[in-house]
């Protein structure tokens, strides 16, 4: 890992990029890295477009603002890439990871000419198959750590079993369903 990693995400409100980027966060922390993890606010309502951040580094970090100019940017909703310049920043030699079905052209074309690496993966067929329901936010936080490779797949994995076992304490029935997704989102991100 480089020593200081920049990551933006994009969402809507209620999609969860904000838990998304706090549990990565918690489970860089709980791999002995220096974190930061914080939303930026603007009108809270449901589906608004959102952003959040994570730096994460293996030095104290001295850095205290907004991420300009990203090394990884997460896009867990792909409506945003017309309405978002989701690449405003993007260093070249970091990556975009999107949440879509949609064809390789209309991505390209889509990200304005941005040349470094786009990844993309189906957060909703993930999360469909292993939650039953729709929570992009799990899919998208496996995704950014596979490809940002922030810690070992099986570092994150062992980890997020924790996390999940307290944020989910009343409701010890969806931890499986979770880690599944986590496992199956490693898995399932495509270089475009």
């Amino acid at each position: 890992m480089q020593d200081l990693i920049e990551i933006r995400w994009h969402g809507r409100g209620g999609q969860g990029a904000k838990t998304a980027s706090l549990l990565l966060a918690d489970a860089a922390f709980n791999t002995g890295k220096y974190i930061q993890g914080f939303p930026e606010y603007g009108p809270e309502r449901m589906g608004a477009p959102i952003t959040a951040y994570n730096r994460i580094s293996n030095r104290p970090i001295t850095i205290h603002s907004n991420i300009y100019e990203p090394d990884y940017v997460v896009v867990v909703d792909d409506t945003l890439l017309e309405s978002v310049n989701v690449t405003a920043g993007l260093k070249d030699t970091g990556a975009i990871i999107i949440n879509t079905t949609k064809d390789n052209d209309y991505l390209k074309k889509a990200l304005n000419g941005y040349n470094g690496n786009i990844y993309k993966i189906d957060a909703r067929k993930v999360s469909m198959e292993t939650l039953g329901k729709y929570f992009p936010n799990t899919p998208m936080l496996a995704a950014v750590v596979k490809v940002s490779e922030i810690m070992s797949d099986q570092e994150f994995l062992d980890d997020m079993v924790g996390s999940f076992k307290h944020k989910f304490a009343k409701k010890p029935e969806v931890i499986d369903g979770n880690m599944k997704a986590l496992e199956m989102a490693l898995k399932s991100v495509e270089k475009v």
